[in-house]
């Protein structure tokens, strides 16, 4: 049942969504706002390594 529900909701989405309607949002939205959330994801990435294999160890 739950994967009944989760096909369901995915292909919903699929059919209210096309590709082209998430371009022109994505160009709406700014080309430098998605520079800086990309910037901001590999930073933080970057921050999580250095964290997990001991970057900063004196």
């Amino acid at each position: 049942m739950k994967k009944a529900s989760h096909l369901a909701l995915i292909a919903f989405l699929c059919s209210t969504l096309s590709s082209c309607e998430l371009v022109g949002g994505i160009f709406k939205a700014g080309v430098w706002s998605g520079i800086i959330i990309v910037v901001v994801v590999v930073a933080l990435l970057i921050w999580i390594l250095a964290k997990i294999f001991g970057g900063g160890r004196g």
